[in-house]
């Protein structure tokens, strides 16, 4: 019984070191029937890394989300089998388990569902089923005895619901606060960010209209509200087919049936999960959280710098028929705008900074 105080205070300062670990984000969401293990974190991380999960044993999940570059790839657009480029840039993966749905377009309802994805992607993987990597995991004596340990089954019990268990479990570890801009806002230490950063703060949440989208709560901070915007980039792309396309969709004419290119049919975005001609052009909200060290940006990769991003939506972004309201003309004066890649940078993470101050 005396050591029960100490057992507590040994808890309370692991729970107090946690909380400062991940200052600024929400309690880590778990499914019921997917619960965290370290076994099952340290199967899900081999899983993401194995390359025989590929058409030519060259890719693997990591391959797309490098742990020095945030867990993004640095590519405009994702790079897969045969050095093939799909249409959308790679994401990064780190607090990921916190968004209500995966993809950019939204057509993945958890980490578990969006990790079956890749695997069978003619440009990524290019696996002809998921059975394959069952017979590679079931086949594999190491496997085998982690899936045991893990689900407590026999190697020919093992099914892809339990390889992309495990890959989520592990994905749910890559998250990550506790950047300058928490200590400074959630932790009130206002030597966290330098004036230029603080003044950016005020910008980002009255004159920019950043938070409209990339919500600040009043105790955590995802930079991201889970829904879908055309904010115009790549809607270009579209413009030579829309009004034939859109006279097709109404005429009740099946969507996958009309004649686009990849591009195009990618530029679509939400309306190819939804159906719903309003949705044309709109993606998820990205996060900002590591936005410093995930770039380029946009759902299509198009823009190189934090700077252009700002001086994108400082324009009122590409004008096109469905682009949302909150996109308009911010009218930032040179110093306001770099206030506001000051204050981008300052959403990083002590384990993706380098030594440049934000």
């Amino acid at each position: 019984m005396r050591m029960l105080p100490f057992l507590l205070l040994g808890l309370f300062f692991l729970e107090s070191a946690q909380a400062v670990e991940n200052l600024g984000l929400p309690p880590l969401p778990v499914p019921m029937d997917n619960p965290q293990s370290a076994e099952k974190i340290a199967l899900g991380r081999r899983l993401l890394n194995d390359r025989r999960f590929s058409g030519d044993g060259t890719i693997s999940c990591a391959s797309c989300h490098l742990p020095d570059k945030a867990f993004t790839d640095g590519l405009p657009v994702a790079r897969g089998i045969a050095g093939q480029t799909g249409t959308r840039n790679a994401p990064t993966v780190v607090n990921a388990a916190f968004y209500t749905s995966l993809f950019l377009d939204g057509r993945a309802p958890s980490l578990e569902k969006q990790a079956l994805g890749p695997f069978v992607n003619p440009i990524e993987h290019s696996l002809k089923n998921h059975q394959q990597i069952v017979d590679i995991v079931s086949q594999d004596a190491g496997y085998r005895k982690q899936f045991r340990n893990v689900f407590g089954i026999p190697g020919k019990a093992i099914t892809i619901d339990h390889v992309v268990k495990a890959i989520a479990s592990f994905e749910r570890t890559l998250i990550a606060g506790d950047s300058p801009f928490d200590r400074y806002y959630f932790g009130r230490d206002r030597s966290a960010l330098s004036d230029s950063a603080a003044r950016g703060l005020r910008i980002f949440r009255r004159k920019g209209n950043c938070s409209n989208c990339h919500e600040i709560s009043w105790n955590n901070a995802l930079f991201t509200d889970n829904q879908f915007y055309n904010i115009g980039t790549g809607f270009q792309r579209l413009q030579p087919v829309l009004d034939e396309f859109l006279q097709a969709v109404r005429d009740g004419r099946d969507p996958g049936e009309f004649e686009l290119t990849a591009w195009q049919r990618s530029e679509l975005g939400r309306f190819n999960v939804t159906r719903v001609i309003a949705d044309i052009g709109k993606f998820r909200t990205a996060t900002l959280r590591n936005i410093a060290r995930t770039g380029p940006y946009m759902h299509d990769g198009s823009i190189e710098t934090l700077e252009e991003v700002v001086e994108y939506y400082d324009q009122g972004g590409e004008k096109n028929r469905f682009l949302d309201a909150a996109i308009f003309p911010l009218h930032l004066t040179d110093q306001e705008k770099q206030d506001l890649v000051a204050f981008l940078r300052s959403l990083t993470s002590p384990q993706y900074q380098t030594s440049e101050r934000p």
